[in-house]
């Protein structure tokens, strides 16, 4: 059996979709000038409100629904703390994935009555087209509208102009909180869809921190891709192929710590390379040594 084959890439192409939905929303903030780093912590609520709205009511696409719009109101946390009150985004961001962590394990115990796993027979997941779930041609489609929107959009250069320099945006009538609000609650939205590919795509059951530091992983994206959708895109695509690559090495015989370290070993490799490649970059001819 082949290692690199079709069947790989298609498992990446699953992999991905959770990550790039997420990295989007990512650097939607970044654009506007805030670090988001509480994306895990959006992705897990979306994970939860997404299995447990499907199986109270029998219909995915409600899960995915309310999904986005728990992730969005979560995301409120952010906007208020790092827009409206000027606290500090990373600390926020850091709260926000400790509190979903512990919010999801609680109603877990409470909503259906058990620890670690939740799994019901009953619980219905996201149709398959062509192999694929909806969310993940959406999230194709959704680097495109991205690119669009941040190249050639007014709300988008407006955005862009929000996170370059604020105070000359105002100067010509542009309200940056506004549009920080309208990034963070995006970027809630997308993470909300990426917990609802995660818990009723790629499987069908809800456990506890299920996300597993992919939420991190699209933090990486955004910064390797420089905020760019395509180059999220690309970034994503390579943490797709590592999770995916690990999953395969854990079926020829190596072991589940092993494969599960393949993302982050990727990230840390990703990150030492450009951060390399950035130093080794001339600088100015005027510049201090």
């Amino acid at each position: 059996m082949m290692f690199l084959d079709s069947d790989l890439l298609l498992s990446a192409l699953r992999a991905l979709t959770p990550i790039l939905l997420a990295a989007l929303g990512g650097a939607l903030c970044e654009r506007a000038g805030v670090f988001n780093i509480g994306l895990e912590g959006m992705m897990l609520m979306g994970c939860f409100t997404a299995v447990a709205t499907s199986w109270f009511t029998g219909s995915p696409w409600l899960g995915v629904l309310a999904a986005a719009l728990a992730a969005a109101g979560y995301s409120l946390v952010l906007a208020v703390g790092a827009v409206t009150l000027r606290g500090d985004a990373v600390v926020l961001g850091i709260a926000m994935n400790l509190l979903a962590v512990g919010l999801t394990s609680f109603l877990l115990r409470t909503v259906f009555g058990v620890q670690g796993t939740f799994d019901d027979p009953s619980l219905a997941g996201l149709p398959l087209i062509g192999g694929f779930t909806p969310l993940a041609y959406l999230s194709w489609v959704a680097v495109a509208v991205a690119g669009v929107l941040l190249s050639r959009h007014v709300w988008g250069l407006r955005l862009r102009g929000v996170g370059e320099a604020p105070d000359a945006a105002a100067t010509l009538g542009v309200r940056p909180a506004s549009y920080q609000y309208g990034a963070i609650l995006l970027s809630g939205v997308l993470c909300g869809l990426a917990g609802a590919q995660l818990a009723l795509g790629n499987v069908t059951l809800f456990s506890e921190n299920m996300t597993a530091g992919r939420g991190w992983i699209a933090v990486v994206a955004v910064m390797l891709g420089r905020a760019a959708p395509l180059g999220v895109l690309l970034a994503a695509l390579l943490f797709g192929l590592a999770e995916a690559a690990g999953f395969r090495l854990q079926g020829l015989g190596l072991p589940q710590q092993a494969t599960d370290a393949a993302p982050y070993v990727v990230t840390l490799g990703a990150l030492f390379l450009t951060t390399a490649r950035r130093r080794r970059r001339p600088r100015p001819s005027g510049a201090r040594s």
